[in-house]
This record gives C-alpha cells, structure tokens and sequence, in this order.
C-alpha cells in the first residue's frame, strides 16, 4: 500500500486529468490525501468535484485550506507538514511501500508505482540508507555520480536536489529528515524544495540523497496549465490583482475539454514536456 499526498491550487482542469491518472495509472492499493490550498477561482467545482471523490471514497481526506490554516507560510510546505504529521500517529505508517509527494500538474503514467517498487526494493537490499527520495530523470537531480543497476532495463543515478513535485519518500521520510520550519517560510511562495535539500543533506551528512530512475513516472504540464508558484513569485510586490493571475482561464477551458485519453495521448508525444522533467 502507498500514501499519495497531492497539493492543488485552483487550476482544476489539470487536477481532474491528475486524478484520472492516479485512478486509472496506479496499480496497488492507495489512500489519497488531497489538500486543497487556497484556491480561490471556481471555488464551487472544486468543492463540488471533491464531494464526489469523497462520495466515491476515491480520497482518504481531503482538507480545504486557509491563509489562516497555513500560517501565512507557503502553503504546499504547511500542507506536507500537515500530511506527514499524521502519517506519523498512523499505527501501521511502516507497512507503506512509500509515500508520493505530487504537485498536481504531474501527470502519473500507466504503471508508475511499479517502476517505484523497484527502485526501493534494491534501496533496501542493498542497504543504501542515504537515500531518502526516489524520482524519475532528469527530475532536476544535480550532480549525479553512483549508477545502479535496478533492473534489466531500468537504471537509477544517485545525486543531489532534485524537484518535489514528483518525490517518492520512505515511509519514515519525517522521522528521519524531519519537517520544515515554516518561520521561515511565512510570506513566500516558493523554498519547500530549498529547505528540505538543506535537511535531505544534514540528515544524510553530506552523502547522495536522492535517486533518479530512467522511467518516465510522471509529465509535467506546467507549461500547459499556467504556473501559480511561478507566477505568483514573479509578480510579488508588484501592484497587480494577483489572484487574478493565477486563474489560467484559457488553459483551464482548453483542457477540460479533452477526455482523458486524448489528452494523455498528446502530452505523452509531446517531447518538450517528456524531455522536460
């Protein structure tokens, strides 16, 4: 079993397909948390659309959060400390192959979990305690070194950084590297990574902390959707109506209307977005 936490923030079209994918692409029993952060444009669909995850049970929880609920720090940071909290009351937290840290503008590909499996499995063989995330290449890993053979047509590269909109963690990730101080993040829109690649490296004393597979596990659809932690950073002090900024209505419009299918089809022979992350 597998615990999938997943932040959205407006952008619901991109959210649906993200759902459909965790729905029809994973292959092991799940729990989904869903924290909703913020969202501020079409307010009643995503209310509306999360009354029927919840109907279905197709989600575990699913929290609609505030300025206030996320201490005015940047919110997905708030909602994974939130998440991995109470994983940790959880009395059978150890029984989770692992955990899915996703942004929801990554769309999960047929089988993902599987290819994942792997990876630890080896991790945990071969006693590589270092490493503490497991993600997919390039993924924004720097500095690779180590190459693992995983399998016979999978390899994994050990490495620094990394991005988190797609991190697969142990399933005592927050025993072992801890949670994030949101005084430090009170105001921003951006560091979640940042702050966590600073504990990734003092909990594993300077060692390789991440590994990235060469299996494509996710599509990254920001430069579909509309970035809102992007946006809303470039446009900070800048006197705008930025909440305005972050409703992305043509891709919203343009994406909804595909099925599914369709719409996995084009992204995944799109070779900016497959290459991309």
């Amino acid at each position: 079993m597998i615990k999938i936490f997943l932040t959205v923030r407006n952008r619901l079209a991109i959210t649906l397909k993200c759902l459909d994918a965790i729905r029809l692409h994973t292959t092991v029993p799940y729990q989904l948390y869903v924290y909703e952060n913020q969202t501020d444009y079409l307010i009643e669909e995503h209310f509306k659309y999360m009354m029927k995850l919840y109907l279905k049970s197709r989600a575990s929880q699913i929290t609609f959060n505030t300025d206030a609920s996320t201490f005015n720090a940047f919110s997905k940071a708030s909602a994974c400390n939130s998440f991995g909290a109470q994983h940790e009351q959880d009395p059978e937290k150890d029984k989770c192959d692992f955990l899915l840290i996703l942004d929801n503008d990554i769309i999960l590909t047929p089988k993902w979990n599987e290819h994942l499996s792997v990876a630890w499995k080896y991790v945990r063989k071969n006693k590589l305690n270092n490493v503490r995330v497991i993600g997919q290449l390039p993924g924004g890993i720097k500095h690779k070194s180590e190459q693992c053979q995983l399998g016979p047509d999978m390899i994994g590269k050990l490495g620094f950084l990394g991005g988190s909109g797609l991190w697969s963690v142990s399933s005592d990730f927050f025993r072992t590297v801890g949670f994030l101080n949101l005084k430090e993040l009170v105001g921003h829109t951006k560091r979640h990574d940042q702050l966590y690649w600073q504990l990734l490296h003092k909990s594993t004393s300077g060692k390789p902390y991440i590994m990235g597979i060469d299996k494509k596990l996710g599509i990254h659809c920001g430069m579909l959707c509309g970035s809102v932690c992007n946006t809303l950073t470039r446009l900070k002090g800048k006197k705008v109506k930025t909440n305005d900024c972050i409703k992305f209505e043509e891709s919203e419009t343009a994406i909804r209307g595909l099925g599914f299918q369709e719409f996995f089809d084009q992204i995944n022979n799109n070779t900016k977005l497959t290459s991309d992350w």
